[in-house]
C-alpha cells in the first residue's frame, strides 16, 4: 500500500534528557525547545507544551486579526498582546488563557468591532476543546 503524501505541514520533535525536546519545523528547519514546566519536574528554562497552546491561541489571533486589516486594506500596525495559562488540578489540563490584547490607536468603531470579531474566529481558538475557557479582552489607546 503506498504511503499518503502529507496534506499539512510536517514538524518533528527529538526528546533529550530531563523532560526536554526540540521541535523542528519541517518547512523553515527552525528549531524550538521544550520542556516539562516547573512543577511537574522541568527546570521552568524554556516553554512547556501547554505554554505553547497559550503562545499559539495569543499568535494566531495576531496573525489573523492582521490577515483581516489586510483583506480589508486597514493599516493595522503594532498589537501586543499577553496570555496567562491557568491549569486545573489533578488531572493536569489547561482549563483558562486569559488573552490581553492592546490594539493601536486610530481604527474606527466598526473596524474594532470587525478586528475583535475575526480575533475569536481564528483557527487556533476553533480547534480548543470547548472546556478551555477562553476571556479575552481589547484595550485601545484613544
Amino acid at each position: 500500500m503506498a504511503q499518503q503524501p502529507a496534506t499539512g505541514v510536517v514538524m518533528s520533535l527529538v526528546s533529550a534528557p530531563q523532560l526536554k525536546t526540540q521541535v523542528t519545523h519541517g518547512p523553515s528547519g527552525a528549531t524550538l525547545p521544550t520542556e516539562a514546566p516547573k512543577d511537574n519536574g522541568g527546570t521552568g528554562g524554556s516553554f512547556s507544551p501547554t505554554d505553547l497552546v497559550a503562545t499559539a491561541l495569543a499568535s494566531c489571533v495576531v496573525t489573523t486579526m492582521h490577515l483581516m486589516a489586510g483583506k480589508e486594506g486597514i493599516t493595522l500596525g503594532e498589537v501586543r498582546a499577553t496570555v496567562e495559562k491557568r491549569m486545573t488540578p489533578p488531572p493536569r489540563k489547561i482549563g483558562e488563557l486569559v488573552l490581553s490584547i492592546l490594539m493601536p490607536s486610530g481604527l474606527t468603531k466598526d473596524q474594532r468591532a470587525m478586528l475583535e470579531k475575526i480575533a475569536h474566529e481564528c483557527p487556533v481558538a476553533r480547534s480548543l476543546h470547548p472546556d478551555v475557557k477562553v476571556v479575552t479582552s481589547f484595550g485601545y489607546p484613544d
